[in-house]
C-alpha cells in the first residue's frame, strides 16, 4: 500500500495581488513542514476575492467565511491536525489571550 502525499494548495485571487501572500505562507508552511509535507502549490483564480487554503484537498480556510486572512500560528495549527498530528509546533502552540475591551 502507497503512502498518501501530503499536499497543500493555496487558491488566490490573481486580480488582488494575493499571489505574494500565498507564496509566504507556502514557504513558512514548507519550512516548518519540511519532512511532513510533498508539496506546495499555488493555484491562481479568476473568482474575484478567492484566498482558500487545503490540505490533502480538505479545505481548511477560506478568505470569505472566516473574515479576512489567517494569523500563521493559526494556519499552521490547522495544517498540523490533518498532516502531522503529532508534531509539536513550539511557540504556535500557545494561544494568546485576547485583550480586554
Amino acid at each position: 500500500m502507497q503512502q498518501q502525499e501530503n499536499r497543500i494548495t493555496i487558491e488566490y485571487c490573481a486580480k488582488c495581488k494575493f499571489m505574494m501572500r500565498s507564496a509566504w505562507v507556502a514557504q513558512e508552511l514548507l519550512q516548518t513542514f519540511e519532512e511532513e509535507l510533498d508539496e506546495a502549490a499555488l493555484r491562481p483564480s479568476t473568482v474575484p476575492g478567492i484566498w482558500r487554503i487545503y490540505a490533502n484537498g480538505r479545505q481548511i480556510w477560506d478568505r470569505k467565511t472566516e473574515r479576512g486572512l489567517p494569523e500563521l500560528k493559526e494556519l499552521k495549527r490547522r495544517v498540523r491536525d490533518i498532516i502531522a498530528p503529532g508534531k509539536h509546533l513550539g511557540h504556535a502552540e500557545t494561544v494568546e489571550p485576547k485583550p480586554e475591551r
